[in-house]
């Protein structure tokens, strides 16, 4: 259940980043609020269309496994944001040709960076209750799920206090970064500790 807890957290420690430092970064790329609202747009559109099939993912891996792709995906996502410049270049090298680039490099670059961020961090609700599943007994499932899902507020209150200190001291690259960093932190103890309850030898 700490295992979940800390990787509801985590979660929502990568997706507040962004909104942290919108104010930085609209100044710093010259985003009008329309700019922003498209970055915010395309994550909540992944996030919601990757939902139908991340728990399918997760049944067909398992527990362990989907859990651990889920956050590989979503921490690489999350470092990826500080090179959304070079990657909107990239994009619009590609589609340039084409006529139908819309968007600034650095709005196309953290486009592409929040949509991998959702496909990742879809997968993070699905494992969580499979895992509740495979380890609590029926009357204990809500208490679990309780448990685990106070991690989303637990991350929203300490990445207001971290994410502004990162970017004073080390540059706003370095918020991302970091952010992704812990993720992997996390999967460590995940492969570690986690398995099947039937494979478990410390139950």
């Amino acid at each position: 259940c700490a295992l979940l807890f800390f990787a509801t957290t985590i979660n929502y420690l990568d997706r507040q980043v962004l909104s942290l430092l919108q104010p930085y970064l609209a100044e710093k790329f010259n985003w009008s609020n329309t700019d922003y609202a498209n970055i915010t747009a395309v994550f909540q559109f992944v996030y919601a269309f990757s939902m139908l099939f991340a728990g399918r993912v997760i049944d067909v891996l398992g527990t362990r496994k989907g859990y651990a792709l889920a956050i590989v995906v979503w921490s690489i996502a999350a470092a990826v944001h500080a090179l959304a410049i070079p990657i909107g270049e990239g994009i619009v090298a590609i589609l340039g040709w084409t006529g139908i680039v819309g968007f600034s490099v650095s709005v196309l670059g953290f486009m592409f960076s929040r949509a991998l961020l959702a496909i990742g961090e879809s997968g993070n609700f699905p494992a969580a209750i499979k895992a509740t599943a495979e380890y609590f007994p029926k009357k204990e499932r809500s208490l679990a799920t309780g448990l685990f899902n106070s991690g989303a507020n637990v991350g929203a209150i300490l990445a207001p206090l971290t994410v502004p200190l990162i970017r004073l001291n080390w540059g706003w690259e370095a918020a991302f970064i970091i952010m992704g960093i812990i993720g992997f932190v996390w999967l460590i103890f995940w492969m570690l500790l986690y398995d099947k309850p039937e494979k478990q030898k410390k139950l």
